[in-house]
């Protein structure tokens, strides 16, 4: 340790080269730190003129690591996740209280986990859930939570996490939306999309073309949570992740637009950084979800037992070759 006193001008120098190097831009760390551009500036060039490196490029108003830079702000970052981690630890122990962080889409946590957050705080009374929400795509690494819902394609290594179930996609749209479609008081379909995903989703449904359905207008939202709520809310039918969508198709809320579900070549994964083994309060947490989620599909098959929805979610495994579609999320 006294060495590394001698290494490094300071140990705000330690901070404030973690903040540059995740945000990539030294504003952005400087607001994270409290104190202004220049000062980051500062104490990163006395950092580098210190160890006689370039730790940043700079170049036109951007930044980015170096080779050393970037091998520096590895073992940095594992440091202080470790620096973190025991923290906690020591804070649970003083509250009684443990954190869990999930790394989750909006969609997700909109849609499937609020409807239950009760029954979650009932199980776990002493677990402070937190989350890191994406609306867009579920991509990059597990690192900085303690839980990650990912989809990963199903022949890719997996050791650091649990299946949650495949990829399962089947049209969904509220009640009185398929009441109108079945009557044909409409016109057409209206199609709710992801602005970034396939607008001709539902030709990986053969049902359609075999009903005589036609497209007549599609709307586009960039979070897939609103997706879903415009399901909802009658305003037309949407592609639905059975993940995302299990809570509402159980209830009755959503119904199937047609009786057809796909799996596809990826999987449904709650992953857990692989730099640390889980936290028993984290195990707990992730086989809850499991349970629940599986509660959910077999509701769900029973009142739609055409769609094998408890075969698809329980008999299909990553090591087997199920029908694939080309949506990816």
């Amino acid at each position: 340790m006294h060495s590394l006193r001698r290494k490094l001008p300071s140990a705000n120098a330690l901070f404030a080269f973690e903040a540059a190097a995740r945000c990539g831009n030294f504003s952005k760390a400087a607001l994270e730190l409290y104190v202004t551009q220049p000062a980051v500036s500062r104490m990163l060039s006395r950092m580098e003129e210190h160890l006689g490196i370039r730790l940043f490029e700079r170049a036109h108003g951007k930044v980015s690591l170096t080779e050393s830079g970037e091998i520096l702000y590895k073992r940095i970052a594992e440091g202080f996740r470790g620096i973190e981690a025991g923290l906690d630890e020591i804070e649970a122990r003083r509250t009684g209280t443990e954190t869990v962080t999930l790394s989750v889409s909006t969609a997700f946590t909109t849609h499937w986990l609020m409807p239950r957050m009760h029954k979650l705080r009932k199980a776990f009374p002493s677990v402070d859930l937190r989350f890191q929400l994406t609306s867009g795509p579920l991509r990059g690494p597990v690192t900085d939570v303690d839980l990650g819902l990912r989809f990963p394609h199903r022949d890719e290594a997996h050791e650091h996490g649990v299946l949650l179930m495949p990829e399962i996609l089947l049209p969904v749209c509220s009640p009185g939306y398929a009441e109108q479609a079945r009557s044909q008081a409409q016109d057409g379909d209206t199609l709710m999309n992801l602005s970034d995903g396939d607008r001709d989703w539902h030709r990986l449904f053969a049902s359609f073309q075999r009903n005589g359905r036609r497209v007549a207008r599609m709307v586009d939202f960039s979070d897939y949570a609103i997706v879903i709520q415009a399901a909802l809310l009658g305003q037309g039918i949407a592609l639905g992740w059975l993940n995302s969508t299990a809570y509402w198709l159980s209830t009755g809320a959503l119904v199937p637009g047609e009786q057809e579900a796909v799996v596809t070549e990826r999987v449904c994964r709650l992953l857990h950084p692989t730099n640390r083994p889980p936290r028993s309060a984290v195990v707990e947490v992730r086989e809850w979800i499991v349970e629940e989620m599986r509660t959910d599909v077999i509701a769900i098959d029973r009142i739609y037992p055409a769609l094998q929805l408890a075969k698809l979610a329980g008999c299909a495994s990553e090591e087997s070759n199920p029908p694939s579609g080309q949506l990816t999320r």
